[in-house]
This record gives structure tokens, sequence and C-alpha cells, in this order.
């Protein structure tokens, strides 16, 4: 079965995944990934969100598995003239470092990176950059910007986030982290608080995954571990897994009828892999099992080998050579009325296309101004549905990316959050489904634009279709390839333009000896020395049907219900002719003269009936070309491939039924046949003047039409700044949500400290009227939660403070802080203090007044006060008191020494501190005074003793002494308290 290689789009590139060096097959890496390798080997996940996108992120960010290895970065809409929060607000949700971007940053694992306001964001080697935004405010697709980037620099390690957002930014950026074989992950719209990024994302079939968003972080851990690890098909070690990825292609083959067994083998392992890693299956042949138990998986493993990434102007240089260079070498020398025909295979979602239609509608203007030249695209791909897409000509407005605010105002029509292609670039593209293997090629083509297909197919494969686009090329005609793309050896073929881009032009060469292999054809080129029949088994009744069908049959054509010709049998050329000017297969524009309205109002009364219409006899032609015909419309019900379409038979009238018409000699029926001929003409102008005027309807319809389409143009222009206003206000209302929510986290610790520090407050304005108080503050004053509001002075207080509202006024007048205690009429005790209120902007708004309860402080004062005046007694009398009274420490070292120890011992303080009490002892009597300390320690106090002490000038004293000991808090005696009285025998004085 031949190869199928169009379910490849346009503009794709060869992809990589990366796996562990234990198991990976050995592959040579390009020079941009092992760099990348060597400078960020861990995957980044770049995240999306706009409108709402906070709680989204707080909640992806919390179910973040630890220790993931992986670095996330944020891009949002943000405004651009207020300063971000984002970063302290995520940093509440995840334990990972959270920071803003600044200018080249490394990425590092475990780690969260923000995009700054006012900035575009992109990543190399795994270093982020800052760029200024070239768009003014209104236009800017951050998230675009960054997603492409990303998938350029970390290729397969590249992973896409969409979250909620309004409009449509990010889903190219996602196509492009496809490409590159990286993961895609969108949150599930119905889940998302504004759901137009992940719905676009949804819709433009780019998401591998769609989840709720708490569920987004686990479905990429899964990915990254269970991606399997494929083993290389060489050698017979491998032969089960090479039988097991036959039996995939063979499963997709049997669905879709479409065959990869000649694709790339390597692309083909990486793409099935990459399906493999999605649904978590680490074995090839569980996942052969997998496909046969879910049919539907087929479908989308088949969607994954068609994925194909493409933009609008993709790779400007191009197309801008195609416009200086190569589209005024197709028209030079070009008769004016000779249309240039160009064919696009693998044409994707027709952006190429429409992209060569406009540079072929700019050239013109540039080359040929005024001048009405036509170019014909045959825009071809396998993908149905991509080919729909590609019709209907609508686009994201993210394509304001790529195309200019020119070609955006003159080539499209706004329409909502999307552009249309506008009519006239639309009429130079035909779209159709097609395999350029197995469907005959277009012909008398002028250019071939093939560009990013053939680096997917197999080197025999690329040799077969090289020289089909030749074939197809008329003399002179131009080849576009990829830039990973050449002709190879086919030199002979076509011949490179200068410069770095893979533009061929078409050689008229003989020396190219191999046939050309026309898909689906009889036509094949055989060496003269095979014959023909031992090559090409002729099938008689095929060709019996067939000289039947040309010979003897009547002309037909198959069209739809506009009337666009699907298909011709017979010769039809006598009934049907192509018009001047423009190509048009469409029957009613092909109709010969006497022909057209027959056949217009005959074709609406079949499909209003739904049934076969005749009408007999038609003139058709003029002078001796005219010819007489019958013309038969029938509806199509059966078979189902051919329901809806309409079939239209031409028949030649006999000469038998001409001849049978009334001879001249009856006068009566030729009379009637001249009156029925006049009703006839009658009628016929009749009919012509009535489609003049709705012709002059139509056209005034469509002038009014045109205005209204230059009206919704402005005002979607309008409506798209409004859209990203209202994105950019979305985001800081969810900040500012964000930070009510901290501030009420702030007012609760501070209520929480005011009331644990026992402090009663009471907040005043300038008026002293009552913003606030803390509890124990109704205590003092007999405040309610409804005083708030009122005047402190209108407030009852228990305390005797009648100068408290001057205090307060001046407190405001000079700023200075007044504090006090006051005693309340209860008897306890306050310390108020008057403090002025200061703002972040340290302005005065106010009066804070706290007060204290300080009764326990003022119970332990006036004791210490009372102690205090007893002590101070007590000095008073030991200091005039004419008894010596001292204080000895433990080692007899003095340490007090009243002025009566002075006038009795001779001594003076100053000479007395620091002696020992063994200075003053006689010699005789020092043992007896050591017993006596003894004594003191066993009992605390002694008796009044008589003893003898020595003077200055060295004379005995007899003296009374009374001594008591001293101790400490902790109970332990630190000194010895004597009371001294001379008295006893009379002195003597010691030798």
């Amino acid at each position: 079965m031949a190869f199928n290689p169009t379910h490849m789009k346009q503009d794709r590139q060869p992809t990589r995944r990366e796996t562990p060096p234990s198991t990976a097959p050995a592959r040579k890496p390009s020079l941009e990934s092992s760099a990348a390798d060597k400078l960020c080997p861990f995957p980044v996940v770049g995240i999306g969100a706009s409108a709402g996108g906070l709680e989204a992120l707080e909640v992806f960010l919390k179910n973040v598995p630890a220790g993931s290895g992986m670095a996330w970065v944020i891009v949002q809409h943000l405004d651009p003239t207020c300063e971000s929060m984002m970063a302290e607000l995520l940093q509440r949700a995840t334990p990972m470092t959270v920071s803003e971007v600044k200018d080249r940053t490394r990425v590092q694992p475990d780690c969260v990176y923000v995009i700054p306001p006012n900035k575009d964001l992109s990543i190399l080697h795994g270093v982020l950059h800052l760029l200024e935004p070239v768009h003014p405010r209104g236009l800017r697709l951050p998230i675009d910007y960054f997603f492409r980037s990303l998938a350029a620099d970390m290729q397969e390690r590249a992973i896409g986030v969409i979250l909620s957002g309004m409009g449509s930014d990010g889903t190219l950026g996602m196509l492009a982290i496809k490409e590159k074989a990286g993961l895609a992950l969108v949150q599930d719209p119905a889940t998302a608080q504004h759901d137009g990024m992940p719905r676009s994302a949804v819709f433009a079939r780019v998401a591998d995954i769609v989840a709720p968003v708490a569920e987004l972080p686990g479905k990429i851990q899964a990915f990254l571990h269970h991606l399997p690890v494929i083993a290389s098909l060489r050698g017979a070690s491998a032969a089960h897994d090479a039988s097991a990825f036959d039996k995939v292609l063979i499963l997709v083959r049997v669905q879709t009828g479409h065959d990869f067994s000649r694709y790339k083998q390597n692309t083909l392992y990486r793409r099935i892999e990459r399906r493999m890693g999605i649904h978590q299956i680490d074995q090839i042949a569980l996942y052969v099992r997998f496909l046969q138990e879910n049919p539907q998986k087929v479908e989308m493993l088949f969607k994954e080998l068609l994925i194909g990434v493409t933009r609008f102007f993709r790779d400007p240089e191009v197309w801008e050579k195609v416009k200086t260079e190569v589209i005024p070498a197709l028209l030079r020398d070009r008769p004016p009325g000779q249309p240039l025909r160009a064919w696009i295979p693998a044409c994707a979602t027709g952006e190429e296309a429409y992209s060569l239609a406009i540079i072929f509608r700019e050239a013109l203007d540039q080359l040929q101004p005024g001048q009405h030249r036509t170019l014909q695209i045959f825009a071809t791909d396998l993908d149905a549905q991509a080919i729909e897409k590609a019709r209907a000509g609508v686009f994201l407005s993210n394509i304001a990316a790529d195309v200019s605010p020119e070609r955006l105002g003159r080539f499209f029509v706004g329409e909502g959050t999307r552009f249309q292609i506008a009519k006239s670039i639309r009429e130079m593209v035909v779209f159709a489904t097609q395999n350029v293997i197995m469907d005959p090629p277009f012909t008398r083509l002028d250019l071939v634009s093939c560009r990013n297909l053939l680096i997917y197919l197999m080197p025999e494969l690329q040799k077969k279709i090289l020289p089909l686009f030749h074939y197809s090329l008329n003399p002179g005609g131009f080849l576009l390839l990829g830039n990973s793309e050449t002709v190879g050896g086919l030199t002979t073929l076509f011949a490179p333009l200068e410069g770095k881009q893979r533009i061929y032009r078409r050689l008229d060469s003989n020396l190219w000896a191999e046939p050309v292999e026309f898909p689906s054809m009889s036509m094949i080129a055989q060496p003269e020395s095979v014959p023909l029949a031992l090559t090409l088994p002729v099938n008689l009744q095929v060709e019996a049907e067939k000289l039947l069908m040309q010979r003897y049959a009547p002309g037909a054509v198959l069209v739809n219900d506009k009337g666009d010709i699907l298909f011709i049998s017979g010769r039809t050329g006598k009934f049907l002719e192509p018009a001047a000017g423009k190509v048009n297969w469409n029957v009613f524009a092909m109709a010969r003269e006497g022909l057209g309205e027959v056949l217009l109002e005959t074709f609406q009364m079949a499909l209003q009936q739904q049934q076969p219409v005749t009408r007999r006899n038609l003139q058709v032609g003029t002078g001796d070309g005219a010819q007489t015909i019958d013309l038969t419309i029938q509806p199509i019900s059966e078979p189902e491939t051919l329901r809806g379409l309409v079939l239209i038979v031409f028949a030649d009238v006999a000469a038998a039924s001409k001849s049978s018409r009334p001879a001249k000699g009856d006068s009566s029926d030729r009379i009637r046949v001249v009156e029925l001929e006049q009703d006839q003409k009658q009628t016929y102008q009749d009919m012509l003047t009535a489609r003049a005027e709705m012709q002059s309807s139509r056209e005034y319809a469509v002038c009014v039409n045109e205005e209204l389409h230059a009206t919704n143009e402005e005002l979607q222009s309008t409506n798209e700044e409004l859209q990203s206003l209202n994105e950019e206000l979305q985001t800081v209302n969810s900040v500012q949500l964000a930070k009510v929510d901290t501030l009420a986290r702030i007012n609760n610790d501070m209520k929480n400290l005011l009331d644990s520090s026992e402090v009663s407050t009471v907040f005043l304005d300038t008026t002293l009227r009552v913003r606030m108080f803390t509890a124990g503050a109704n205590q003092v004053f007999k405040l309610i939660p409804c005083d708030v509001g009122r005047s402190i002075t209108d407030i009852v207080s228990i305390l005797d403070y009648p100068t408290l509202d001057a205090e307060m006024h001046a407190m405001l007048r000079t700023l200075h802080v007044s504090e006090k205690s006051v005693q309340s009429r209860d008897g306890r005790w306050f310390r108020v203090r008057i403090m002025p209120y200061r703002t972040t902007e340290n302005m005065i708004d106010g009066v804070i007044l706290t007060m204290v309860d300080t009764t326990a402080e003022h119970e332990l004062a006036e004791k210490a006060r009372r102690q205090t005046n007893d002590l101070l007694r007590l000095a008073v009398v030991v200091r005039d008191t004419s008894d010596a009274i001292t204080v000895q420490d433990l080692t007899g070292r003095i340490i007090a020494w009243n002025p009566g120890a002075a006038r009795m011992y001779g001594w003076s303080e100053t000479e007395a501190l620091g002696m020992n009490v063994h200075d003053r002892i006689p010699q005789g009597n020092q043992q007896a005074a050591l017993a006596q300390l003894h004594q003191l320690s066993l009992a605390a106090t002694l008796e009044p003793y008589h003893t003898q002490r020595l003077t200055k000038d060295g004379k005995r004293v007899e003296v009374s002494i009374t001594s008591s000991a001293l101790f400490n808090e902790d109970g332990r005696m630190y000194a010895i308290a004597t009371t001294e009285r001379a008295g006893g025998p009379a002195q003597e004085t010691l030798s």
C-alpha cells in the first residue's frame, strides 16, 4: 500500500525527546540541543494566565509536588503602569522560592519566576531575558511570545500550561511547544473563572491534557515519570519491539486508511513515545493492547502524527524574496489574461496559502498597479478537518503577532475575537483534501510550495516526490522548500536561487533517466524494452466502460448545491465553456448562450422539489453552432457518499425528433408556434429585466454590507482595546482582593497583639471622634460598638482627668507626647499616654489614647516609699546616736562605721572602712571573739557582753557589745552588725 505523507502539516520541524542515559537510543544531538542540555538539563514549565488567573495560580502552586525538579515561569497580562505584588501573593501558596524576574536570570529547579509589568519575557540557554514591548498597550501577546521562545530553547523539555484568562493568548505558543514534542496542558474551561484562553486552546486542538487546575501539576509529574524509552530496533533482540511498532502502524492504517510505514522511523518513535507518556504506559506491547481496547485512542494517535505548526509569513525573509524576485519573474513576459497557478501540498489550516495570496497582491500593486492579474492557488492536505478550517478562513486574533497592522486592516475583517480573511484573498485559493503520494498531482503550475514536509519522509520517497514536482511545474517554475530541506542529488531538475533560502527554479533537463511515477495513473513511464502488457495489466471491463462513457453516454457534470463542478463525464464542451478572466468552475458561469437562465431556473426547481426536472428542446448557441438539447437535473440521495450533490445531464436531440416539428404547409400550427415563441421571448425579456433589477439591489446591498463591515472593524478594534483593559482590571482586581485578604489577616494579628498587651487603646480622628477601640478600653470609657464616630468627650469615663480634652487638643498643636498617672474614681491608677496618630506617609491624622492599669505598681511604689522613709529615719538614729555602730563581713572586714564609732575609737569612717575587726581587739581577747562569732552563727543574736577594744592611739576601752547576724534573700548570713557602748574598768595603755 502506498505511503500517505500529507498528514504532516506545513512548517513542521523535527522533534526530540529526552531519555535516560541507560536506555536511550544513541542519537547525535544538534549543537543547539547539546548546549541547552548542558545549561538547563531539567524541564521548564511556562504558565500563562490572565483575568482570574491569581486564584488558579495559587491552586496550581499549592499542588506542585515537593522537589519536582522543574522550573516554573509565570506570564500574566499585567497593568503596565502599576507595580506588581504577584510574587509576594504567590509566595503564600508554595514553599518554593517565588521571585520577580530580573534581566538575565538563570532558571533553577524548584523555583518560581514571575514576569514583571510592562515587559516581554524570553529564554535563551536557560537564562530569562526581559525586553521592552514592541506593541502598544492592548495588542500584546506576552504568553505566546514566551511560549515560542520556550519551545525553541527547551525543545522536548518545554511544558506549557494555560489557565484562566480572556482572549486567545497562548494558543499559538502552545502550537510551537507541540511542534517541538513538548507537553501542552490546559485548565478545564468549565472550571476556569474566565474560559476564553482555555477554550481557545481546546478549540485549536493543541491540548494534550485538559483537567481541573488542581490536577495539572500531578499530570505533569506523572508524564515525566512514565515517559517511556523505546529500545533501538537494530538487532534480533529488538524483534519483539519492532513487531509491536508494526502493529501500532497496522492499527492506524486499519482505522484511518492511511499508511505511515514509509515515514521516518525516528519521528514516528518520538510521537508514539509521547502518546505513551501521556497515557502513562511504559511498554510498547501494552500500548498495542491499549489501542486495541480503545479504538478512539487510535484516532488520537493519528491526530498526533498529523500535528503541524504553521503561521502567517513564517520565515519573513523567504516571503520577502518571493515578493521581490519570484513573483516578478513569473509575471515578466506573462500575457495579462493568463493566470498564475500555484500548489501548496500539506497546507494545514491555510496560513501559508493565504500568505502567498497576500504577497502576490502586494507584489502586483508594486509592479503593475491598476492591472488585473490572477493567481490560482491549489492548497491541499490530508486532514479534512484542517481543510474545513482553512476554507472558513477564520483565525484567532493573536495572528496579530505575525501579521502587521497594515495587512490586518487590508486583508482581514474583524469578527469578535477573531479575524476572517477578506473575500478578495479567499477567492484566490481552492482547498481540497489530497494525498500527494496516492492522488494525481496538479499540472501546468508556476509555483510549488512544499515547506517542511520532505524532512519527515524516507529518502526513497523524497526521490519520487521531487520529480513529480518537476513534472507539475511549467518551464521556469519555482519550488519552495523548508529551511531544513534540499533537492539532494536532483541538481539536474532544479537550480537554487542565490541566498540561503531554499528556493529552486525548474530546469529543462533530459538527463534524468528514471521514470516519473504518477500516483493512481495508468501512464507510468516504462523502458522501451519492457512490454507494456507485462507491466500494466489491462482490465477489459474498465476500458470498455470508459470507451462507452466517452463516445456514447451523454455529457454530464456533478455539482454541489451551489453549482460548483466536482466531476465531468463525457463531452460537455458543446454546452459549457470556461468564462474569460479569473478561473471560475461554477456551472452557471460556464453555461453557453441560451442555456444559463434555463439552467439556473431548472436547478433551483430541482433543489426545491428534490426530484428530477427535465427541460426539452432547448436551443443552445447561435448561428451555425446552435443545437437542440434536453436538460435533466437530478438531486442525488443515494449512494450515501454522493448525497446532497446534483447531477446535470445534457442530451442532444436526435434528427428524427427535429423532423417531427410542424411543416410549413400547416399554417395553423405554424402560427401557434410563432405565438409561443413570441411569448417565450417576452417572458425572457421580462426575466432579464427582473434580473437586472435584482443585480442592482444586490450591488446596493453589497455597498451597505461593506459600510457595515467597516463600522464593525472600528467597533472590533475598540472592543479589543476594552477587552485588554478589562483583563488588566481583572488582574488588578485579583491583586486587590489578595491585598484585602492580607489586610484582614494583619488586622486580626494587630487586634490579637493589642488585646494580649493589656493596653487599653482608643483611636481618635483629628476632631477627637472615636475611630476604633481595643478590648479593655470599655472599662475606662463606657464605650460600645455603636459609639464609633462619637466624640470621646461625650463618653463617660472613670478617670479623674478634667484636663484630658485640653491636653489632646494641645498635643495636636504641638505634637508633644503627654504621659501622666491618673487616679480613677474607684481608687485605681492608670498611666494615660496621649500621642499623635501618624499615617504611612508621616501625616498626622488623629490621636492615640492609651491607658495602662498601674494600680499594682502604684501600691508597690507606695510600699517602697514607706520602707525608704523608715530606713531614712533609722539612718538618722544611727548617725546621731553616741554608741558605736559597725558592720563587718564574715572575714572581719569593716563595711560600715557610724560617727559614734569615730568618736569612740578615733578612726574616721574613711580610715575604718577596709580595716579588719581583729585590728581593734586586744591580743588576749581574740580567741574569745572567735567563740562569740561561732555562737552568733548559731543563735543569730547574742545577748550583750562586755569586752575590750583598742582605740586609734592604742588604748584599751571597756565596751558593752550587742551583736546581730545579717542574712541575704537566700537566708544565708553575710555580715555582723554590732552596737558598742563604752563602760567598765578604767582605760589603760597597751604595750
